[in-house]
């Protein structure tokens, strides 16, 4: 037994072990960028931790001077950066990875030398990392006292909502915030949900006193009849997979955009009619005055291509240029060419819109596009008790502030991917 303990081929693949262990505090680091964290029993979790952290230090140490435990004794406590600043506090969690860190860290394998220069620089990385946290969350961050007045989850168990009023310099407000209730990361001890991906759906200054909250479930067919009946302009922004699967062609969106004054006339438009214009409606005559061409299968390309034009595409200039193979770099040399020199003003641009009309899709179409066939729709309703200006005076009237009042359909957050829960984006707003 002690010689199989002590084979190097048996301490190299124990080490393996050691990077299973630096994925999880990497897993947990990056779930402290992402989420907020809930620990429902501290005393389980923390022996739990400790319990994995010092089987994992026993095989590190066993294996110190394998190259895989060299790693991770030197990642570790940078990955582990992360979350001490912003799972600040939750130290059941935190200090047996931080205490595993530091003795593999001093125990490894390494040389000395090499121990102490990555030991400064992660001391160095805590002490900049916190004073720079310190500094953004002291003066970036608006000061205020939140009060949650309510929480509930809608009729489906799709979306969970809270009220909250807020106490700030300026008199404070009422938010009602909504957010998908299918996103958490759930286990036996703790829980995660993700950060910044709920939206507010009513804000209102200063804070209302009674806000009553009513869910009720709506048609795919209902919400768009009654989305129609209000206007005929409603739009959609779909990618461009969707728009060839409804039907359009690449060419078919291209508008002419940022239209003059001068270029709206040559139209035969008022210099108050809105732009975009589609390419699509206008007459071969009208193209020409734009230097655009058209092919007989509908697609456009450059007729009248600038000499800066022709140094950004190179070798293709001396081919018929279309205005689906243009890159971004050469789309905004071509959209520049359009600007009158003397005065600055732009004559017209070419852009490519990915909006739709909604009266124009069918409901096949809205349920390919992603909108179920029904869903949860949120009434609120709210007043403000008048207080009187002077102490004694009698109360006044109560203030009506929303009625009734729709402000959030299912229909919308799919079709807008209000809850995209699967993107990441780095924001400040993460450090809050």
């Amino acid at each position: 037994m002690k010689s199989f303990l002590a084979n190097v081929w048996t301490k190299r693949v124990v080490a393996t072990l050691s990077l299973v262990y630096t994925y999880f505090v990497f897993k947990f680091a990056y779930f402290s960028i992402f989420y907020d964290i809930h620990v429902h029993q501290r005393a389980s979790l923390c022996l739990a931790i400790s319990g994995v952290s010092l089987a994992a230090l026993i095989i590190m140490l066993y294996t110190r001077k394998q190259i895989f435990t060299r790693i991770a004794s030197f990642v570790i406590l940078p990955a582990m950066l992360p979350v001490v600043l912003l799972y600040f506090g939750e130290w059941g969690a935190i200090l047996p990875i931080i205490i595993v860190g530091i003795i593999i860290l001093l125990l490894s394998g390494a040389s000395e030398g090499l121990k102490t220069a990555i030991a400064t620089i992660i001391l160095l990385m805590y002490i900049f990392g916190a004073l720079g946290y310190f500094l953004f969350t002291s003066f970036f961050v608006t000061p205020t006292k939140e009060k949650v007045i309510e929480t509930g989850v809608s009729p489906s168990g799709t979306y969970r909502y809270r009220i909250v009023n807020t106490e700030d310099s300026s008199n404070g407000s009422t938010a009602v915030y909504v957010e998908p209730n299918t996103a958490d990361v759930n286990y036996q001890m703790v829980s995660f949900t993700l950060k910044n991906i709920e939206r507010v759906v009513y804000l209102d200054r200063p804070s209302d006193d009674e806000v009553t909250i009513e869910w009720t479930t709506q048609s795919r067919k209902e919400i768009t009849d009654y989305l129609n009946s209000i206007s005929d302009q409603v739009e959609l922004s779909i990618t461009d997979a969707e728009l060839e699967h409804i039907g359009y062609t690449y060419d078919n969106k291209l508008m002419l955009t940022t239209l003059s004054a001068s270029r709206k006339f040559a139209l035969g438009l008022t210099a108050s009619d809105v732009d975009p214009v589609p390419l699509d409606s206008l007459n071969q005559e009208q193209l020409d005055f734009f230097g655009i061409g058209k092919e007989p299968d509908g697609r456009y390309y450059i007729k009248d291509i600038s000499d800066r034009m022709r140094e950004a595409l190179g070798d293709k200039a001396n081919k018929r240029v279309y205005f689906k193979d243009l890159t971004d770099k050469e789309w905004k040399v071509y959209n520049s060419d359009h600007i009158d020199a003397p005065t600055g003003i732009t004559l017209f641009n070419v852009k490519k819109y990915h909006n739709i009309r909604l009266n124009t899709l069918t409901d096949e179409q809205l349920a390919y596009l992603g909108v179920s066939e029904s869903g949860d729709v949120m009434i609120l309703s709210a007043l403000r008790h008048d207080k009187p200006a002077e102490e004694g005076a009698e109360p006044g009237e109560d203030i009506i502030t929303a009625d009734k009042k729709i402000v959030f359909r299912y229909y919308v957050a799919e079709i807008d991917d209000y809850y995209d829960v699967n993107s990441r984006h780095f924001s400040f707003d993460l450090l809050n």
